[in-house]
């Protein structure tokens, strides 16, 4: 029998690794079937954030240790931290929580190296700072304890996903940095991987072309024509043919060449690698999926939209379903804290090849 102590307000924080900003979700949950969606809102980093998380990305490429913090990194933990606490208390005075605080916080920390093959994964963020500034409970690290053992480290939302409970079988697409995906089959059982580049390789081509963050609404990407010779040696990147569950670093494609394309040709070119990678990963999934739930900020381009849906069949946003496709990662840090909290698994043999499904996390009271 279910009993309502068990019951968290929880608020998830995602910045993970894309160079957008802070997703902050409200959660009250279980960690299994009871979810309650409450608000959510975005924190936007400004230009000299995301330039300090850029050299925090490039100096992480040396570490061999997760602890290790070189160059800038120590300063961009604790600027991360600080700015983390600074959306929560905003967050909180926006929507009523300052005087009934959540019970606890689920962090996730901005990814600066992702080496599974190496049995390292980096976020920075100081799950104990935080806690002190905000007063709550912090869970944190929850993809450390899975690395340890073997697995991959991600990804970690495909048990939310399953708690949201569509049509099944189905399979979630998240376009974040890195696209991953989540596949639910008939009775419940899981399987997820990154299917290749997100977001990131088109947002730092629109820096560099454009001096801008992204392509909104994909407005290069869809007046730009795809390179069928440059996409064709994208696709051959070796990783496509290893099988699942596998996972990506963020920089893993970034010295994709597209020397002589025009912003716009290039932008199309890199909106037609994430929906060829993602077309691609059909084909390690065991049934045709009724549904492919297109999630995060790829959603909002209309050239990856288009894409998909030429695709693939049964093709829909995360909205079309109910769901908020901005804070569904959010959302599940908040729930993926819960079942850490209470010692549940959070990763599982078919989402990071880990042996047996574990639970993880490390937890910091104020």
């Amino acid at each position: 029998m279910f009993h309502l102590s068990k019951v968290l307000r929880v608020l998830g924080l995602m910045s993970g690794t894309s160079l957008d900003g802070i997703d902050v979700a409200f959660l009250e949950t279980d960690g299994e079937a009871i979810v309650k969606r409450g608000p959510s809102a975005t924190y936007a980093y400004d230009a000299k954030q995301q330039a300090l998380l850029r050299q925090a990305l490039a100096d992480a490429e040396g570490m061999e240790e997760r602890n290790e913090r070189p160059g800038i990194l120590a300063e961009a933990e604790t600027a991360l931290t600080d700015w983390h606490a600074k959306a929560v208390e905003s967050f909180c005075q926006q929507h009523g929580l300052s005087d009934s605080k959540p019970d606890l916080i689920g962090f996730h920390g901005q990814t600066v190296l992702h080496r599974p093959d190496k049995h390292l994964t980096v976020q920075l963020g100081d799950g104990a700072a935080l806690a002190k500034a905000t007063g709550i409970e912090v869970a944190y690290d929850l993809r450390a304890a899975d690395i340890a053992a073997g697995g991959q480290g991600a990804p970690l939302v495909p048990i939310y996903h399953a708690a949201l409970s569509p049509e099944r079988p189905t399979a979630f697409v998240n376009i974040g940095g890195v696209a991953n995906i989540t596949y639910i089959s008939k009775t419940g059982e899981l399987l997820a991987f990154d299917t290749g580049p997100g977001n990131a390789l088109l947002n730092d081509w629109m820096l560099k072309k454009q001096g801008t963050d992204f392509d909104e609404g994909g407005a290069f990407s869809s007046f730009g024509t795809v390179s069928p010779k440059y996409l064709a040696t994208m696709m051959a990147h070796p990783y496509f043919a290893v099988p699942p569950p596998k996972s990506l670093d963020r920089n893993t494609f970034a010295l994709v060449y597209l020397g002589g394309l025009s912003s716009e040709d290039g932008a199309a070119t890199l909106a037609a690698f994430t929906v060829a990678a993602i077309a691609k990963a059909a084909a390690h999934l065991p049934d045709k999926p009724k549904q492919w739930v297109i999630c995060g900020g790829g959603r909002h381009n209309a050239a990856m939209m288009q894409g998909l849906r030429a695709s693939l069949s049964g093709v829909v946003s995360a909205e079309d379903i109910g769901l908020n496709g901005d804070s569904m990662e959010a959302e599940a840090w908040a729930y993926l804290a819960v079942r850490a909290k209470r010692g549940l698994p959070i990763t599982f043999p078919g989402t990071t090849g880990v042996e047996h499904p574990m639970t993880g996390g490390v937890f910091a009271k104020p």
